[in-house]
């Protein structure tokens, strides 16, 4: 288990104890963290799922690979050191304390 601070647009937080093996996007999903929109359901063919990882994180979560990284380039204001699917980051005992911040919209 790994706790995820997921931060709204709007600064409200919600910490959540997420199960390893899942998804940062499906832990948001299951406990109902608006904002994470997850149109595709984490098949990384949408950017409905877009966060801002904190900088603190940045080198700590496992590296993009090219389908996230075009996926991307779809995303609301997407930051080219930050910008993350959650769907593409899977939890583990490594990301206990991750702190991801919502954009203000999903396209």
């Amino acid at each position: 288990m790994a706790k995820i601070t997921y931060i709204e647009h709007n600064g409200t937080k919600h910490e959540i104890e997420v199960a390893n093996g899942l998804t940062v996007m499906e832990g948001a999903r299951d406990n109902g963290v608006p904002g994470i929109e997850a149109d595709c359901g984490g098949a990384c063919a949408c950017s409905t799922c877009h966060v801002y990882v904190d900088p603190a994180w940045v080198e700590k979560v496992p590296a993009k690979d090219d389908m996230e990284e075009d996926m991307l380039d779809f995303a609301f204001e997407p930051d080219p050191a930050r910008s993350r699917l959650t769907c593409q980051i899977k939890v583990t005992d490594d990301l206990d304390g991750l702190v991801v911040q919502l954009p203000e919209k999903q396209i």
